[in-house]
């Protein structure tokens, strides 16, 4: 016979005695995903009292709860417990407990209120084997096991726990896992199997070897990391904290609005008339239409005033804000938050007037300030986006967006990757919009090499490296 799950409630739920027999159980986070969320319990017997309050103690298991009322209130009091007791479930106040021996193994905390816990049996004879999204990480000095197809997590607890995740990377019976991890018993091992089938983390290996997720058309094209930034860059499968928390505020100081100056080489870049494009320029419906990517050039390069023309049109500083506790600024481009957090490199192979080399954009002032020549680093970024693009053509000049992480982690968190990544699409846009309006010949690139790129410009990986690419050339006349 299985051993039954401890129940307890879920540590920022709390329990108020308002009087003998008026409680209010309510959740504490004021941060986050999981919403706060208030029962004001009335005439509440004494059975019932206890059993709420052993809840948020040491918990107990159904049946002792069960029992406690039964004793205490009798047998008319069952329906209420168990429809009070259904409802911390579906609301996710309820935890879930391996444990053995007096001690616990691993337990089950429920980090979305979206779907009712479903306790899915598992038996010592079957096998199974981890799921290829779950992973095991450090949070709160506590071994976590989570994945993006659940809406929970697993705390591992015990030594124990940690081993029989780390065996069921291979199919593994209940049988072969007590006799492979010392101080388990069969009940203890098919508990800790049913709680992380439970949890969308365990799968049946059945005859042919594959478990349901690798047979299932919606998810053989996720690939582990992709699914995991979806499911922590949106609501609905984690509790963290989300959006502007400027959970960094009083911890470290707030990038600035612009990078500080590189070098002392500056070549100051041509501004268009802008109130004489508005008037000549291309109709936006022409622009939209036939904007598409072009892969090949004209036998001329690019200049360098059409390169401070089309840089002056995406990505100048136009005007500066007060917001975020500093500064923020106005471009061309859409942005999240005002951040601008995207650091604009220019790395010129043919270009009329511009030496071959690395170049950072300096938005507030229009300039160019040069950082190095034409070298070994240079030529196999150039390189890397001559493959990326078909090996149609060498880029006349390839332009690299890296983000300060910082500025945009200062103020957001959970989403600050995703709206750099969706920042990187705004500016692609808006360049694409721009070199279709200008004659020239424009395109994206859907990777890049990030570690090469740091090396290059001497950056800190971890503060500051590429996320996008985009390269521009001159048009070829037919």
């Amino acid at each position: 016979m299985s051993l039954p799950f401890i129940l307890s409630f879920r540590k920022d739920i709390t329990v108020t005695e308002e009087s003998r027999d008026r409680m209010v159980i309510q959740s504490t986070r004021v941060k986050g995903n999981l919403p706060q969320y208030t029962l004001n319990l009335e005439q509440v017997s004494p059975g019932l009292f206890s059993a709420i309050n052993s809840l948020s103690t040491a918990g107990g298991t159904e049946e002792n709860l069960s029992d406690s009322v039964l004793q205490t209130d009798g047998f008319e009091r069952l329906p209420t417990f168990y429809y009070y007791l259904n409802q911390f479930i579906q609301l996710g106040w309820i935890c879930h407990t391996v444990a053995g021996d007096g001690v616990s193994i691993a337990t089950r905390v429920p980090i979305y209120p979206f779907k009712r816990f479903q306790v899915q049996s598992a038996t010592v004879e079957q096998k199974y084997t981890l799921s290829r999204f779950a992973y095991c990480h450090k949070q709160d000095n506590q071994l976590i096991i989570e994945s993006p197809l659940s809406h929970t997590k697993v705390i591992l607890a015990d030594w124990r726990g940690a081993a029989l995740v780390s065996e069921l990377a291979q199919p593994r019976t209940g049988e072969e896992l007590c006799q492979t991890i010392p101080g388990l018993t069969p009940e203890m091992v098919q508990l800790f199997l049913s709680l992380l089938r439970s949890s969308q983390m365990l799968g049946v290996v059945p005859n042919n070897g594959k478990i349901e997720e690798d047979e299932s058309h919606s998810l053989i094209s996720w690939e582990f990391h992709d699914l995991l930034f979806h499911a922590r860059s949106r609501k609905g499968r984690h509790s963290n904290d989300s959006g502007k928390t400027f959970r960094f505020l009083d911890k470290i100081p707030q990038p600035p609005m612009i990078q500080p100056q590189m070098s002392d080489e500056i070549i100051e870049l041509y501004q268009p008339d802008i109130e004489k494009l508005k008037a000549e320029d291309y109709s936006f419906t022409w622009v939209l239409e036939e904007r598409k990517s072009i892969r090949s050039y004209g036998d001329k390069p690019i200049t360098l005033k059409q390169l401070g023309e089309f840089m002056y049109r995406c990505t100048r500083n136009k005007r500066i804000t007060a917001k975020d506790y500093g500064e923020c600024t106005h471009r061309p481009y859409a942005n999240s938050g005002g951040r601008y957090e995207l650091e604009l490199y220019a790395i010129a192979n043919t270009c009329d007037n511009l030496d071959s080399g690395v170049y950072h954009y300096r938005p507030e002032a229009h300039q160019l300030c040069r950082l190095t020549g034409r070298n070994e680093n240079v030529e196999a970024l150039l390189e890397d986006a001559y493959f990326a693009n078909g090996r149609f053509c060498m880029p006349q000049v390839l332009f690299v967006f890296a983000p300060r992480f910082q500025r945009a982690s200062w103020v957001y968190e959970s989403i600050a990757y995703a709206n750099m990544l969706k920042d990187v699409g705004s500016l692609q846009q808006t360049m694409y919009l721009v070199a279709t309006a200008m004659n020239l010949a424009p395109c994206a690139i859907g990777g890049g090499n990030s570690d090469l790129f740091a090396a290059t410009v001497g950056t800190d990986y971890y503060r500051e490296t590429s996320v996008g690419e985009f390269i521009l050339g001159s048009l070829s006349v037919d």
